[in-house]
C-alpha cells in the first residue's frame, strides 16, 4: 500500500509517498480502507521529530481517518462488517491506504456525511469533547474561551460549547478567521496581534472573566489567560505552540483565583479512548445527521490528494487554514 513518509526529520520537504506492507488486523482489531485523513499539529511536531508515536503505535503520519471496513481480525464481537463506512482517531498509521484500529475506537460516519467530511471528525471534535466534558467539565451558562478558534479543535469546540448552553469566546489571528468564527457561533472573537484579549475578554464577561480556558498555546498567553480566568476557573493546557516555559509569579496568580491548571494530550489516552469514543458516539454524533437541531458540521478548509502531502504541511505550519486540511488517499 502507499503511505505519507519521512526518513529523517525535519521540513515539509523530507515527506514523499512510499510503497510499505499493508498491516493485518491483530486480535479484536479492524482493517479500514482509508478514503481520507486530515492533517494535526501532532502530524507536524513528528515530521521534526518532536513529538514520536506511542510504543507499539505506527510511525506512519496521521492521527485520524475514514473509509470503509476491509477485514476483521480473530476475536471481533460482530459490530462491524465489511464494507460499513467508519471513522476514527489513532494513534499514528491514518495517512495511508490501510489502516487497523481496535474495534472499540471506530465510529460509524452519519449518513449524509462524506468521507471527506469525516475525516475532519475524529481528533478535533474528539479533542474538544475530551477537553469540554471530561476535563473541563463545562456547565450551562459558562464563559469558555478558546484560543485558536479557527483551527480544527477551535471550530469544533465552538459547537460544542453552544450544544452544551455554554458561551464560546475565541482568539484568533486574521479578521477572515474571526469572522469564520463568528458564523460558526462563537459569541465574541478577538485578534490577539492587535488587541490585549485578556482586556476583551473582561469587557465581554461584565468582569467575571472565563469558566474555562482552551489553551493549545503556552507560555506567551500564561499572563493573559491569568488576567482574565474567572475565580474557580479551569485553564486546560492542550498544547504548546509558543513553548512551555514559563517566567514570572504563576502559582500566586493562579491561587489568588483560585484557579486550577488541567493538562492533556489525547494521543497517550489508549486506556480512555473506547469511553470517550462511546460518550461521543451517544451524545454529540447524532447531530451531525441532517434535520438535527443544532445541526453540527465539520469545517474542511482544504483537500490534498495524497502525493501533495508536502503541501498541506506547509499550509497548516503558515496557520493559512481555517478548519480542517483533509489528505484523499489513491483508490
Amino acid at each position: 500500500m502507499l503511505a505519507a513518509y519521512f526518513d529523517c526529520p525535519g521540513g515539509p520537504e523530507n515527506l514523499y509517498v512510499k510503497e510499505v506492507i499493508k498491516p493485518q488486523p491483530a486480535e479484536g482489531e479492524v482493517l479500514v480502507k482509508v478514503s481520507a485523513s486530515a492533517l494535526n499539529r501532532a502530524d507536524l511536531l513528528q515530521r521534526r521529530g518532536k513529538y514520536p508515536p506511542p510504543k507499539g503505535a505506527s510511525d506512519i503520519l496521521g492521527l485520524e481517518a475514514a473509509g470503509s471496513v476491509s477485514g476483521l481480525g480473530p476475536g471481533c464481537k460482530g459490530r462491524w462488517k465489511p464494507g460499513d463506512a467508519v471513522m476514527a482517531l489513532l494513534s499514528g498509521g491514518g495517512q495511508a491506504q490501510y489502516v487497523t484500529v481496535p474495534e472499540g475506537h471506530l465510529m460509524a460516519i452519519p449518513s449524509d456525511v462524506t468521507f471527506t467530511q469525516a475525516a475532519a471528525i475524529p481528533e478535533a471534535w474528539l479533542t474538544a469533547f475530551q477537553l469540554l466534558h471530561f476535563v473541563g467539565k463545562v456547565q450551562k451558562g459558562e464563559k469558555v474561551l478558546i484560543h485558536a478558534g479557527a483551527s480544527g479543535v477551535g471550530m469544533a469546540a465552538i459547537q460544542l460549547v453552544r450544544l452544551a448552553k455554554a458561551v464560546p469566546i475565541v482568539t484568533a489571528g486574521t479578521q477572515e478567521k474571526l469572522k469564520a468564527a463568528a458564523k460558526n457561533g462563537a459569541a465574541a472573537g478577538f485578534n490577539y496581534k492587535d488587541e490585549d484579549f485578556s482586556e476583551r475578554v473582561l469587557a465581554f464577561t461584565q468582569g467575571s472573566g472565563a469558566d474555562i480556558i482552551l489553551d493549545c498555546v503556552g507560555s506567551s498567553y500564561w499572563e493573559k489567560n491569568l488576567n482574565c480566568l474567572s475565580t474557580d476557573g479551569r485553564w486546560i493546557i492542550y498544547g504548546l505552540l509558543s513553548g512551555g516555559e514559563v517566567h514570572g509569579d504563576l502559582l500566586a496568580r493562579l491561587l489568588s483565583k483560585r484557579g486550577s491548571i488541567h493538562t492533556s494530550l489525547l494521543r497517550s489516552r489508549d486506556k480512555e479512548a473506547e469511553r470517550l469514543v462511546k460518550a461521543f458516539t451517544e451524545d454529540v454524533l447524532p447531530y451531525f445527521s441532517g434535520g438535527t437541531s443544532p445541526h453540527l458540521q465539520p469545517f474542511v478548509d482544504s483537500v490534498h490528494p495524497l502525493h501533495e502531502i508536502a503541501q498541506a504541511h506547509r499550509i497548516m505550519e503558515e496557520n493559512k487554514n481555517i478548519g480542517k486540511i483533509v489528505i484523499e488517499m489513491p483508490a
